[in-house]
């Protein structure tokens, strides 16, 4: 494929940049800090944190007078409400309104807050009276159904003074007619409370713990400290993983944080580990389009062990479902295995699937697990030639965004999922030995390309690009999806369209022109595509500009999902797509074997190298090393032995990689 650099007329300056001083900044080679001022304007923010037994979506700022807002929404998605659905996993709402202040040499505390800082976990400091200073760690428990709040008073001042911890000991108990486990019981606990002396420079720690559990359950007594430790090794073992190194700070540091959020939202459920979105709603459950289509296939970069079986434990749930009267799959199975939802019909689920399952038991690299997935694969296909119509195309009831836009009876989104999936597929019939299947793949894949280009090509709102329907004349951000794919057939019209006025905004893609709703997903398939197509220079300054937004804006620190369904939500699927824009986007790795990738990487102009450290594909360990050398690019794969394989690529054709065998 020939490299093209292609100068896209998109926005103007001031429209793609954000035009003030971001409120938070990167703090060193940890996380990111809003250093909070006296004069400033009030202001709020949430974030999501989750381990595998709870999630918190965290609303933290300030009031006038520097005070601190801090709430806590607890979700446990292995205590079931009823109606046991989508959404019947037991939420409560906390707030540190309700807490009786900390007492300093007899009078109340006048908090302040000094500053915010996130790094997998949120920490809060503040002044609590003339040199006395409070810092709270705020951090749901790796793998309890608690969230804890650990706290830290120092006194820094020359004099000694007296202390009150105030005590928060507190057990509500749930109707039993709403719990399908019958009665919870809601702890709130304070760990250290009491009077204490403090002398100059003398500190003294606490914590409050927020916790849920079954009546027939034991209370539970934490220790904070040792819950702070887990959630740190979690956080650690993720940022000395699949080590990204550009000369773009901000898009580093996004990059691992974007690694916190997708893997720490798996939840240990009676059926399994089970990748939820989040966001609030979506826990204990699993998506064609969330788990099979957007996260799956990263987890063997990162090499998570959890993010891993939590994929295989999808397929196999998916794989439940498979009939002989060819009945789609559900799009979704809730309540930890107990039901399902496929309230759209089918969305293109099965092209969603065969492609994730595809593309994961490939960069899995394990030959006995790809045997159990073939089958589903296998019938997914036959499902989706099932849906063909007169036009050689493929039929669905919707597509992703289950009717919110109107999508037709024929979509471009499942059309292009199910050409990567046979592409993917015939790969992956070559690594079990069935060559015949493969040539049959391959001979499918190219024939429903053709016949995208004969149904969906055309010429909208003035640009050679792709209608998303029948009767669609507005361009549509999921335009972007056959680039990822490698169709290119359309790719200039296309990606002037993606980043012109008409979709690229100051705060994300719009779905439909002419709407004011953004999907994040949309958005970073888009950017990985414009990677992918070649267009370096552009992708890496809309990638930049939209890190940039993410990170240290005014909504941080994650991509997110939707404006304005969800009030942008940190669902964990989106920062697996952000990932995906780096691994297959930026290093442009497409796995095709269970040995083997191709990579064409793309660097921006004026870097002169870039890397990803420890990367996990084929459950191995190795580095990624891109340098420029002359008019050619210089690509090290860096194996954990200290061996070296290098490559010189002239930076047309796809490079294929193969690792040198085990040991």
């Amino acid at each position: 494929m020939i490299r093209l650099f292609i100068v896209l007329f998109a926005c103007s300056v001031c429209q793609v940049g954000y035009g003030q001083s971001p409120r938070w900044h990167m703090k060193g080679n940890e996380g990111i800090k809003w250093s909070v001022q006296a004069n400033d304007t009030p202001h709020t923010d949430h974030m999501e944190m989750s381990g595998k037994q709870v999630s918190a979506i965290v609303t933290f700022g300030t009031s006038n007078g520097q005070g601190l807002v801090l709430d806590k929404k607890l979700y446990f998605p292995m205590l079931r409400t009823i109606p046991n659905e989508t959404r019947g996993s037991l939420n409560w709402n906390t707030s540190g309104k309700n807490m009786p202040p900390l007492v300093i040499d007899g009078v109340p505390a006048n908090e302040k807050v000094v500053s915010f800082s996130i790094n997998g976990i949120l920490t809060i400091q503040s002044a609590l009276a003339k040199n006395v200073t409070l810092e709270r760690r705020v951090f749901p428990s790796t793998t309890k159904a608690a969230v804890i709040e650990q706290c830290r008073i120092t006194n820094n001042g020359n004099a000694s003074i007296t202390l009150q911890v105030p005590a928060r000991q507190s057990a509500d108990t749930t109707d039993p007619k709403k719990g399908v486990y019958g009665s919870y019981v809601l702890s709130t606990t304070t760990y250290g409370f009491g009077g204490f002396a403090l002398k100059p420079g003398e500190d003294i720690s606490y914590a409050v713990v927020y916790s849920a559990r079954k009546t027939c359950d034991q209370p539970y007594d934490y220790s904070a400290s040792y819950e702070y430790i887990k959630r740190m090794q979690f956080v650690q073992d993720m940022q000395q993983n699949l080590v990204l190194q550009t000369p773009d700070s901000i898009v580093n540091k996004m990059f691992g944080f974007a690694k916190i959020r997708v893997t720490e939202s798996i939840y240990d459920t009676k059926g399994g580990l089970m990748h939820g979105p989040g966001g609030g709603s979506y826990y204990a459950a699993i998506w064609a389009n969330d788990q099979a289509e957007y996260v799956d296939p990263f987890f063997p970069f990162l090499g998570n062990a959890e993010g891993n079986e939590s994929a295989i434990n999808s397929f196999r749930w998916f794989a439940k479902f498979m009939n002989d009267d060819y009945k789609p799959i559900p799009s979704s199975i809730i309540a930890e295995g107990v039901d399902v939802w496929n309230g759209a019909g089918d969305r293109g689920d099965q092209a969603m699937i065969a492609y994730g399952a595809a593309r994961f038991a490939l960069a899995y690299g394990d030959k006995d697990e790809a045997k159990k997935l073939w089958p589903l694969i296998d019938w997914c296909l036959e499902f989706l030639r099932k849906k063909k119509t007169s036009q050689g195309v493929i039929q669905s009831d919707a597509d992703e965004l289950e009717g919110r836009f109107p999508a037709g009876k024929i979509n471009l989104s499942t059309n292009t999922l199910a050409y990567g999936a046979l592409i993917s597929g015939a790969d992956l019939a070559v690594s079990l030995n069935d060559n015949t299947k493969a040539t049959q793949l391959r001979n499918e894949a190219t024939t429903l390309r053709k016949n995208i280009e004969q149904y969906f090509g055309s010429t909208v709102q003035g640009y050679t690009t792709y209608r998303y329907y029948d009767g669609n004349d507005k361009l549509r951000s999921w335009i972007g999806m056959p680039l990822t794919m490698g169709i290119f057939d359309r790719k200039e019209g296309t990606l002037k369209a993606l980043y012109s006025p008409y979709l690229w905004t100051k705060s994300g893609m719009l779905t439909e022109a002419g709407s004011d709703t953004y999907w994040d997903r949309a958005l970073l398939y888009a950017l990985r595509g414009t990677f992918y197509a070649g267009s370096t220079d552009s992708a890496a300054k809309y990638l930049s500009e939209y890190s940039r937004k993410r990170l240290l804006g005014e909504h941080v620190p994650y991509a997110i999902e939707a404006w304005p369904e969800g009030n942008q939500r940190h669902l964990a699927a989106e920062s697996g797509l952000y990932c995906r824009v780096i691994t297959e986007g930026l290093f442009g790795i497409r796995v095709t074997g269970f040995n083997k990738f191709l990579c064409q990487p793309v660097m921006p102009k004026g870097w002169q190298h870039m890397s990803l450290k420890k990367l996990h594909l084929f459950q191995s360990d190795f580095d990624i090393d891109v340098a420029r050398s002359g008019g050619q690019y210089q690509i090290n794969i860096r194996h954990s032995d200290g061996s070296v394989q290098k490559f010189n690529w002239n930076g047309m054709e796809p490079l294929e990689i193969r690792l040198k065998p085990k040991a």
